[in-house]
């Protein structure tokens, strides 16, 4: 039975949500000239606001009771006159603000995929998938509200209550104390939802990010799913997820209702009390009529910006959740960085791991300790042993996909930490046992190692590789489109377009990581007949279960657990170590044995 976990978000207090805010100004500092003249139409539109009543006023005391129709005509014209400013404040203010607001709001998408982008493997292993890109699309949007609307609300709200004041005290003090003894209950309710309402809204958010994680797992792992019949189980993962979602919006939902239909119920009943009050003040001759209906009419200007202040109160408390993830993203620094001071590695040169300890982040276990090794310029070291030993997480360092916590990687006498990033990620290339294919046709995705290449060089990578015939044979061709993941290739088509993408690049150290190890034995035979041709004139590492793939290479180390701890306990030729012996010589026997069975 999956089940989500019941644990209450941290909330934002004042003073951190202030922080955040600010920083999220500075942001925004590009588009303060929107910004200003969405505010000058915002105070535009107040005033028109309250010179409404005023002229209700005017219009009836001095106009319908009096007779004059002309102060009644002018009263109108001016009125409409005020309707017409109105709605061009309106319309021009809605225009900037949401110009500001759409262009912040792409400025941040962009800033933080470009970060996600530049993060380490470390930290696309520690975050889920499905969090990141709640962190893109839902986090980013809850913001919409606050930078479309809700800074603009907050300008209008905080004018129209305090000017709606001033007006009403002006027309009348007695009403004045009328409405004004309302208000303590307003500030107390106020003060309530807003507790409760911030870590309603904060449950909410984190809600979101767990329910698109189960979705993208549901979504990415379909295939797996499928092939064991395990729709259900993933169904329900994803239902109790979603109910999980529904309650924090149901109860979010519920705060706001007991709140929003307090406040109506105070404006109707000052509605009354002023009309009562109001009232008695005309009969005795204490009031125009004229006065009692323009404060009715400003009582919507008084409740209204304070229900809105409250409700804005939740946008903001949504966003500076939502704003305080994304810049706990932007703050992560990537562990593998390019030093200020990097060096162009060498065309070609010697790589080599002096005293390498490695542990993972969070892990209590060392994942290596004490390794060295070297791989002279054009020759092949193979890495064997058992899962679980290091023999991947070896091959990534020698990459700098992770950096090492303890010893040295160089390449051409130089430490790869010292390196452009660069020139680093074209001498050492890593191809995987998944050949991961992006959404376009078989030649974009081969050019993704060079996008400058001509059609020509990537007939020429395939021709190299003796490929080309075969890719040429899909139905279109290298214009053949892949599709999502690649989901039109198999899985050696796949992997063969992963393998032309490294001859594009041509790069000087070549990591072969279980690179055949989920292929059938025909398409397998087919890659290593790539990886021949790939492999020539290249230093190569080689991770691999199957040791008739190793057994070429110059130099074989064996990576075993050392109490716990991974290490090279042997460390020679193939023939070298079957005569010693050792731990190779075993694996050796274990393998030969079971290819013999299988015949």
């Amino acid at each position: 039975m999956w089940s989500t976990p019941n644990v209450a978000p941290e909330p934002v207090d004042p003073r951190q949500a202030a922080r955040v805010l600010r920083r999220a100004a500075r942001f925004a500092r590009p588009y303060r000239r929107s910004a200003a003249l969405a505010v000058v139409f915002v105070t535009m539109s107040t005033a028109t606001t309250l010179i409404g009543p005023l002229l209700v006023r005017w219009a009836i005391d001095d106009g319908v009771l009096a007779g004059e129709r002309s102060v009644l005509a002018v009263a109108v014209v001016l009125y409409l006159a005020i309707a017409a400013v109105a709605y061009l404040g309106s319309r021009q203010q809605y225009l900037y603000v949401n110009l500001a607001g759409e262009s912040f709001l792409r400025d941040l998408r962009i800033r933080l995929f470009r970060h996600l982008q530049r993060q380490s493997i470390d930290f696309h292993d520690r975050n889920k998938a499905g969090v990141l890109v709640s962190r893109m699309t839902a986090d980013i949007e809850s913001m919409s509200e606050l930078v479309q609307w809700g800074l603009l609300q907050f300008v209008s709200a905080a004018l129209l209550l305090t000017l709606s004041f001033g007006v009403l005290g002006v027309l009348s003090w007695q009403l004045l104390i009328v409405v004004l003894l309302m208000f303590p209950i307003i500030i107390v309710a106020s003060i309530r939802f807003q507790r409760d309402s911030r870590l309603a809204y904060l449950a909410v958010r984190e809600r979101v990010g767990d329910n698109l994680s189960s979705l993208q797992e549901g979504i990415a792992g379909v295939r797996v799913i499928q092939a064991y019949g395990r729709e259900d189980v993933q169904r329900e993962r994803f239902e109790v997820s979603n109910r999980a979602l529904y309650a924090s919006h149901l109860h979010s939902v519920k705060v706001s209702t007991w709140y929003f239909g307090l406040v109506e119920f105070i404006g109707v009943f000052a509605t009354g009390v002023v009309i009562a009050v109001g009232g008695w003040l005309v009969s005795n001759g204490q009031m125009s009529v004229g006065t009692v209906i323009a404060v009715v009419l400003l009582l919507s200007s008084l409740f209204e910006p304070v229900q809105q202040l409250s409700q804005l109160y939740n946008t903001v408390q949504s966003s500076t959740a939502s704003l305080k993830k994304i810049f706990s993203i932007l703050d992560t620094e990537p562990s593998v960085s390019e030093a200020s001071d990097a060096v162009e590695l060498a065309s070609r040169g010697d790589l080599e791991a002096t005293g390498i300890g490695f542990a993972y982040r969070g892990s209590a276990r060392r994942a290596l300790d004490a390794v060295s090794v070297e791989i002279p310029a054009g020759q092949r070291l193979a890495l064997v042993g058992p899962t679980g030993a290091g023999k991947s997480t070896l091959a990534k360092l020698l990459a700098r996909l992770y950096d090492p916590d303890e010893g040295q990687i160089r390449f051409g006498g130089v430490d790869l930490r010292s390196a452009t990033v660069a020139s680093l990620r074209d001498r050492i290339v890593v191809v995987s046992q998944e050949g991961f294919l992006f959404s376009g046709t078989v030649a974009d995705n081969i050019a993704l190692a060079r996008p400058e290449a001509t059609r020509d060089e990537i007939r020429g990578a395939l021709g190299a590789l003796g490929i080309l015939e075969r890719l040429e044979a899909l139905p279109d061709g290298l214009d053949t489109e892949v599709r999502e993941r690649g989901s039109r290739l198999s899985a050696g088509e796949r992997q063969l377009v992963s393998l032309a993408r490294v001859a594009l690049v041509d790069p000087a150290v070549l990591i072969l990581d279980e690179a055949t190890s989920s292929l059938d034995p025909g398409t397998e035979a087919l890659i290593e007949a790539a990886l021949e041709a790939l492999m020539v004139d290249r230093s190569v590492v080689i991770v691999a279960h199957r040791l008739s793939t190793v057994r070429r290479a110059d130099r074989i180390a064996v990576i075993d657990l050392i109490d716990g701890v991974g290490g090279i306990v042997e460390s020679g030729s193939h023939d070298e170590l079957v005569s010693f012996g050792g731990r190779y010589a075993a694996l050796w026997d274990a393998w030969a044995a079971s290819a013999t069975d299988s015949i």
